[in-house]
């Protein structure tokens, strides 16, 4: 590591944000010291307003001076700050790691509106797009542990959300959502039991987001009201 380290590490986040888990990842995996402050997006401090440019988190704050915002330019300070290395060093290759990182990003976005269909046909057809996005990553990945062979990379950490999701879902829906991807399983059951992907959330995190999922009225919104009351959702 560089012994030129910032003195402080301040990360601003919410719980349920899986870009936060993506920058809480990098730290844990690291052995990083930093102060979490998890705050209500529904009703966000003034403090926050000052200090996040977009209103969003992640926001990491160094030394109580300058702040850095979007998880990837977080993950991607943290690695070069403290020489991580965490992506590749050769520029070709380090090119299509971010590519993949934004493919997750991308993946992220169907999962929001998979979760917010009001209907089961739009849910199926966000469903469908999402396990294609889920098929072009199954034909591009090794049969190695992480993404990038043995080595737990950024990659993993831009991923492992979309896989806590998942677990959620399945649960709720009482079916596979990946039944016939052996390389996704097996890099999906590697990430969520990595600890650095455990710290990344709260051990509440799967009734978390099942109750935010529960205050929407959406088609996966209705099954989890039912998951959670179902006497009164019957």
């Amino acid at each position: 590591m560089s012994t030129t380290q910032p003195n402080q590490l301040t990360l601003i986040s919410h719980k349920l944000c899986p870009y936060v888990q993506r920058a809480v990842s990098v730290l844990e995996e690291n052995g990083l010291a930093y102060k979490r402050i998890d705050i209500d997006l529904a009703n966000k401090p003034d403090w926050f307003k000052t200090l996040s440019p977009l209103g969003k988190v992640p926001i990491l704050v160094v030394d109580d001076e300058t702040v850095i915002f979007e998880s990837a330019v977080i993950s991607e300070y943290i690695n070069d700050a403290y020489q991580t290395h965490m992506l590749d060093e050769q520029p070709l290759e380090k090119a299509r790691q971010r590519a993949w990182i934004e493919y997750a990003s991308a993946m992220l976005n169907n999962i929001g509106q998979l979760y917010n269909a009001e209907d089961e046909k739009n849910f199926l057809l966000a469903e469908r797009a999402l396990k294609d996005r889920f098929s072009r990553l199954e034909l591009n990945l090794k049969a190695t542990d992480y993404f990038s062979g043995a080595t737990f990379s950024l990659i993993d950490t831009a991923f492992a959300p979309i896989f806590r999701y998942i677990d959620v879902f399945e649960k709720l829906l009482d079916r596979p959502f990946l039944p016939h991807q052996p390389r996704l399983q097996h890099w999906r059951q590697n990430l969520l039991r990595r600890p650095s992907v455990k710290k990344a959330v709260d051990p509440a995190y799967p009734m978390l987001l099942t109750e935010f999922l529960a205050a929407k009225n959406s088609y996966l919104g209705k099954i989890a009201q039912q998951s959670i009351n179902p006497r009164k959702s019957a």
